[in-house]
């Protein structure tokens, strides 16, 4: 009975438009936030990282992609916003899919861009409480989704 069900529906969608066809893959398949990070290095190898209002662990600048954003653009958006900082993106991006909050994290590698003064970062944005560039062997306590992060920039890189 299931079987004959499932064949009848198939036969269904088969027979719609393209553009309904989308519609409802788009309303019955799971959806997931999009987020992009930066590790930002500068010159002398030093990391910069921000806490946040809401968490106290310490992440690298990031954030949720606006629809129909280009990932590298909400990257660099993202960055400039929490801490004012131009930067370029010096890696392909790397990928963390976190299936349980349905999350995507893009990761790029990042350095202040030609003219930006590393040394003039501030928190830019009421939910950045702190920004600091960090020695990478003496790290702070990270966020889980900067740590898994950086795992994966890690393993990209072997």
């Amino acid at each position: 009975m299931r079987d004959q069900t499932h064949l009848r529906l198939l036969r269904a969608y088969r027979r719609l438009p393209t553009w309904a066809r989308r519609r409802v893959v788009r309303t019955v398949s799971p959806s997931y936030t999009v987020g992009a990070m930066c590790f930002i290095e500068r010159a002398d190898g030093r990391l910069l990282l921000v806490r946040h209002t809401y968490r106290r662990r310490w992440g690298v600048p990031g954030g949720l992609v606006k629809k129909g954003e280009d990932i590298a653009d909400g990257a660099r958006r993202e960055v400039f916003e929490e801490v004012g900082l131009d930067v370029e993106l010096t890696s392909e991006p790397r990928v963390v899919v976190e299936p349980e909050p349905q999350r995507v994290d893009v990761i790029y590698r990042a350095r202040p861009a030609d003219g930006a003064d590393p040394d003039a970062v501030a928190p830019a944005s009421a939910e950045i409480v702190e920004t600091r560039w960090f020695d990478q062997h003496a790290l702070p306590e990270l966020q889980h989704e900067t740590a898994a992060a950086f795992v994966a920039l890690a393993r990209a890189e072997r």
